[in-house]
């Protein structure tokens, strides 16, 4: 982390609200972070200031922002500003966030705990930050023009409430949000409870990101902000497989996963190996007659949704958004399905005149996850990422749940990948006479067969 000054007289700095001169005479420092590896939990030094120690959260690819003490209020210094993010290795977007990253830090109180949250404005153009699921008095809720001034490009503002309930919340801004959110600018908050909460289980492991997607046209490095729908980048925490950290947990640990949705359509979130129960929304713990068992849960947009279960299965299992193209990297709407097609003798003419065409599809996209196809600079593969059996055929939002018997309590490093005990792995079974059928037939993987269509029967147009 790197540590920077940013307006520390009073004079520069304006209010959301009326606070005292005492407050407004030095401003905290900014916390820089621009390393996308994940963070390990900040315990902050000395009280919590709500008289409770806490299990501080783990953010993915993220971190949280340290505070300072001031006469009992804990002070945060947030700097809305342009940011360069690697959303997987070698791959980076120009985006907007805050203290060098998109998302911005997380912020993490406890409940009952008085907060002021400077915040600096060093983008091109005004912005102000909604503090998403909180209560708090009307002017410190962060819509521009509503409940505020926007923050001009150059100055301070200052939010000051109390934390009055835990929680699973967020922020983002509430100006020009179309364009600062198809940016990047977001960020999580999390809310611990200042006793012990009888819908809140003591978990060992508590991690948290955020949904997002970004429209990133091949070879380029900002996103299209008039994107509403088609978005090519489906990202978690602003990062895509393979460049998403793994989720680490020690066999038998109780685990909390807290998932926030800022993109324009709902996420269905799939966890192999074990069954989850939403515990919490923005809107609070859910009351535990209203629980149940799952495995997959849809986060609409603007929702938080708190998951926890037990890892008690040792193993390397898949976590990601369900949508199919939401777990693939950058591609085209409009390129044909070439299943069925037989490209035999037509390849080497094309590329007598294209020498770069290559043929894809014939025979599903899965030679895509293997293919070392030469891309615009910049471009995001499609398919990426390789397991220790090969290529695993994914991108976007994908990562893995590793649970391990010998993982240290509170460790939160990449243990490898899982060795398999004997008599546990899907095998070959040798098949006699699998491989000689006539070249041409149904069953030859290595040539379509013949496609048929058959029309609808009906009354014909004329």
């Amino acid at each position: 982390m790197q540590r920077r000054h940013f307006f520390t007289g009073a004079a520069t700095a304006l209010a959301a609200a009326s606070v005292g001169r005492a407050a407004l005479a030095a401003i905290p420092e900014a916390v820089q972070q621009t390393s996308a590896d994940t963070a390990p939990p900040w315990t902050p030094p000395g009280v919590t200031g709500a008289g409770r120690p806490y299990s501080p959260v783990l953010t993915l690819n993220g971190w949280t922002l340290p505070w300072r003490m001031n006469n009992g209020v804990k002070e945060f210094h947030l700097v809305a500003e342009p940011v360069v993010r690697e959303m997987a290795p070698g791959f980076l977007v120009n985006m907007w966030g805050y203290n060098g990253q998109s998302p911005g830090p997380t912020i993490e109180v406890v409940e009952g705990d008085k907060v002021r949250l400077y915040v600096t404005n060093r983008l091109p153009e005004h912005t102000a930050v909604h503090w998403h699921g909180q209560r708090l008095p009307a002017g410190m809720d962060g819509v521009g023009g509503l409940s505020q001034p926007q923050i001009p490009p150059g100055k301070t503002f200052v939010y000051e409430f109390e934390a009055r309930r835990p929680g699973t919340f967020m922020y983002h801004p509430h100006a020009d949000e179309m364009v600062q959110m198809a940016m990047g600018m977001m960020g999580f908050w999390v809310t611990h409870p200042k006793g012990k909460h009888p819908l809140i289980n003591e978990v060992q492991r508590d991690v948290c990101f955020l949904l997002n997607a970004f429209d990133v046209e091949p070879g380029s490095r900002t996103p299209q902000v008039n994107t509403m729908l088609e978005q090519n980048i489906w990202a978690w925490n602003s990062r895509v497989f393979p460049g998403i950290s793994p989720l680490v947990a020690r066999l038998g640990d109780r685990v909390r996963v807290r998932i926030g949705n800022l993109t324009m359509t709902n996420h269905p979130i799939h966890i192999h190996g074990i069954e989850f129960e939403v515990t919490g929304t923005d809107g609070g713990p859910v009351p535990k007659t209203a629980r149940w068992p799952e495995v997959t849960t849809d986060i609409g947009v603007g929702q938080m949704r708190q998951i926890e279960f037990i890892a008690d299965e040792p193993g390397d299992w898949a976590m990601h958004c369900h949508k199919s193209h939401h777990t693939m990297g950058a591609m085209g709407h409009g390129v044909p399905t070439m299943i069925g097609a037989d490209h035999r003798g037509l390849v080497q003419k094309i590329q007598r005149h294209t020498p770069d065409y290559m043929v894809m599809g014939e025979r599903g996209m899965a030679d895509m996850g293997e293919m070392q196809m030469e891309l615009p600079e910049n471009t995001f593969p499609m398919m990426t990422g390789t397991g220790p059996y090969g290529p695993i055929e994914m991108g976007g939002m994908f990562t893995t749940l590793k649970v391990r018997a010998d993982q240290k309590p509170g460790d939160h490093s990449d243990p490898g990948w899982y060795a398999m005990p004997p008599g546990t792995q899907a095998r070959e079974v040798p098949t006699p006479g699998a491989t000689s059928r006539a070249p041409g037939s149904a069953a030859d993987p290595q040539t379509p067969a013949a496609a048929s269509a058959r029309k609808p029967a009906g009354h014909h147009n004329h």
